[in-house]
């Protein structure tokens, strides 16, 4: 059978599931709730934009060494306090009110065994298929952001 596996770091984009980390630090900051950070907000994540990701894997599918493994990364760690400050400063400029959105930061307590860092290494995939990931953080997270608004500004 000819078979291609691989592995991602963090996704994010729209249609996210709104538990998640990203879609939750939107979703509270827009309705003005306490925007929940685990610990000192200094857990680290490799975040991959997620048509990055879907590019990363129609590459695997159709250009892979069949029974290969290859890691589809987006080279953007961050901490988690810098995902919730880059949101909070984004939702400033494009939905501004009196005070800043990075006043409803609320540190909680971390949960048991959280991992410190997430990160992988998609060299492979740079070297043998010519696959980067189109999106830095700082560009994807300003899509993301504006589709989560536009899911929201209705409710």
């Amino acid at each position: 059978m000819n078979v291609v596996t691989t592995n991602c770091s963090n996704n994010y984009g729209p249609k996210q599931h709104d538990e998640k980390l990203i879609p939750t630090i939107i979703r509270k900051a827009i309705f003005g709730e306490k925007i929940p950070i685990y610990g000192d907000g200094k857990n680290i994540r490799d975040w991959l934009y997620v048509l990055d990701h879907c590019k990363g894997i129609e590459l695997v599918f159709t250009s892979g060494k069949s029974g290969g493994t290859y890691n589809v990364g987006g080279k953007n760690e961050r901490d988690n306090l810098y995902i919730a400050h880059t949101i909070c400063d984004i939702l400033d400029e494009m939905i501004p009110k009196k005070v800043s959105y990075k006043e409803q930061v609320q540190f909680v307590k971390d949960r048991p065994g959280h991992d410190y860092r997430y990160a992988i290494d998609a060299t492979k995939l740079e070297q043998e298929l010519g696959c980067e990931a189109a999106e830095n953080f700082e560009s994807g997270i300003r899509k993301t952001i504006q589709w989560y608004i536009d899911k929201y500004k209705n409710t």
